[in-house]
């Protein structure tokens, strides 16, 4: 049984879903998960996990990403990225600065607030934002904070001119970013109508471009025997977590899933890995009812795998 994270590339015209379900058949396990999901129009890095590693699937999508975007300021669109319908356009000639522009995404860096896009997967009163808008419907969508660690412009050049301006730029952002509507804010702040024209994701995590397969490799490598060296332990997928090694007396208490007095560290951190080795065995967090003790939240270890 093939277990690790699989770092897949994800191809453009596939949901992360139909990546998944190809998987299964590639691979003849059932036991598979995705790390979030990536708009069929969109290609990158989608982390699949494989076996135990399924465990540590929130961690991954948890964790920050990196895209790199092409921005096009002088048409919207409902959907707020090219495969839209165009709600406005201005063709009006336009002249920005790489400094104008560099404000810009220096004002949207930080903690932002967004509004989720109506075309997305975000759930009012129980029911997806896309069903809502599929019925020609549109309902009051909440506000989120979203974290944008970093925006750098990717184009070169001092002036960007034409009716229709396309920006290169590459966003370092925390969950629940929506990269089209960031470039709808972009727009808006330099006074134009604007959507995102293509999208990729570099990273997702640790997990990087470099380190991904496409399905028709991951085929390849699977049929000639070698995609295990391909796949990344589950342990890359708790490195934002701290470590603290489980000596041989809390050992079986930890493999047991015992309630525990909280670790110093605890005091800092959500959460905390012990490990046995190199191995993780247990993410433990705080009680959530009882001060001064943590409980584990995922268990690794060879006592839970073997129930």
């Amino acid at each position: 049984m093939l277990e690790g994270i699989l770092p897949l590339w994800k191809e453009k015209g596939m949901t992360s879903h139909d990546c998944v379900f190809r998987l299964r058949k590639i691979l003849g396990m059932k036991r598979i998960g995705h790390t979030g999901t990536l708009d069929p129009d969109v290609e990158g890095v989608l982390p699949i996990c494989l076996g135990r590693a399924t465990k540590a699937a929130e961690y991954v999508t948890d964790m920050g990403k990196t895209y790199e975007a092409v921005v096009s300021i002088g048409r919207s669109t409902e959907t707020e990225d090219a495969s839209g319908v165009t709600v406005e356009q201005n063709l009006a000639p336009k002249r920005f600065t790489a400094a104008q522009i560099l404000d810009v995404l220096q004002s949207l860096t930080g903690e932002i607030t967004q509004i989720p896009p109506m075309y997305s997967a975000v759930k009012v009163n129980g029911k997806r934002l896309y069903e809502y808008a599929r019925q020609g419907q549109s309902v009051e969508r909440p506000s989120r904070k979203v974290l944008i660690r970093e925006i750098s412009l990717l184009s070169g050049g001092q002036l960007f001119e034409g009716t229709e301006v396309e920006l290169r730029i590459r966003v370092v952002c925390g969950k629940g970013t929506y990269i089209r509507t960031l470039a709808v804010q972009i727009g808006e702040k330099l006074g134009y109508p604007a959507h995102m024209a293509s999208l990729v994701r570099t990273a997702s995590g640790p997990f990087r471009a470099e380190d991904c397969l496409t399905l028709s490799e991951v085929e390849q490598q699977r049929d000639r025997g070698i995609l295990e060296a391909a796949l990344l332990p589950v342990e890359r997928a708790l490195s934002e977590f701290p470590s603290v090694p489980a000596d041989d007396g809390l050992l079986p208490k930890i493999l047991n899933g015992q309630v525990l007095s909280a670790h110093p560290l605890l005091s800092a951190h959500p959460r905390i890995v012990f490990y046995d080795g190199s191995r993780a065995v247990a993410v433990y967090r705080r009680h959530p009812e009882k001060n001064g003790l943590m409980k584990p939240e995922k268990m690794f270890g060879m006592a839970e795998d073997k129930r």
